[in-house]
Order: C-alpha cells, then structure tokens, then sequence
C-alpha cells in the first residue's frame, strides 16, 4: 500500500488549549504512523512500548526523557528507541510529533 502525505502539519489542524490530539494516517502490518500535537505544559506520563518506535520532533521544543536521561529536544530531532525503554514527553511549547511504531500494527 502506498501512502503520501504532502504535508504532516495539515493533519492536525489546530491543537486545543489544554490538550493532546492524535491522528493515525497509516497502519499495515509492519508498522503504524500516528501524528501527535501538544498543547504547551501538556505531558505523556512515562510509558513502554512492547514495540520499537522513532520519535521525530517537526514543530515546537519538548523535553523528552528516555530511561533515566532528559534531553531539550526542538523541531528536526529524530530519537530510534528499543521496545520496552521507559520514556515520556513534555511539551515547553506547543509540539508536533511524529511516532512511528515497528511491528504489528
């Protein structure tokens, strides 16, 4: 299957105040690509994934804390991590984020 986004941007219009939205635009059997957009001061709490995953950062800075180590991360950043490596993100400003996770989808 064939997938062509023109512009990632365009995929979450406008990020509420106060919040995190999420969009998936492509899913198949070996992986899934899902768009994020943080509002400014808005957290994913630490978390796992059973599946390997690469973070991009496209808009904004964030603090993104892998295993026991945080990094002030801004647009252009791009973070490979293994399955099961503690991480969570903090938005300082409003983020755009691309999450891309290896395996079934």
């Amino acid at each position: 299957m064939l997938t062509v986004v023109q512009n990632l941007n365009t995929l979450i219009e406008d990020i509420q105040p106060n919040s995190i939205v999420s969009r998936t635009f492509h899913k198949d059997d070996h992986m899934r690509a899902i768009l994020f957009g943080f509002d400014a001061g808005q957290e994913l709490s630490e978390h796992t994934s059973s599946q390997a995953a690469i973070i991009q950062i496209i808009q904004g800075d964030a603090i993104v804390t892998l295993g026991d180590d945080k990094h002030e991360l801004n647009a252009g950043c791009w973070i490979h991590m293994p399955p099961n490596l503690k991480h969570s993100i903090y938005a300082k400003t409003p983020v755009r984020m691309l999450l891309i996770l290896f395996g079934k989808g």
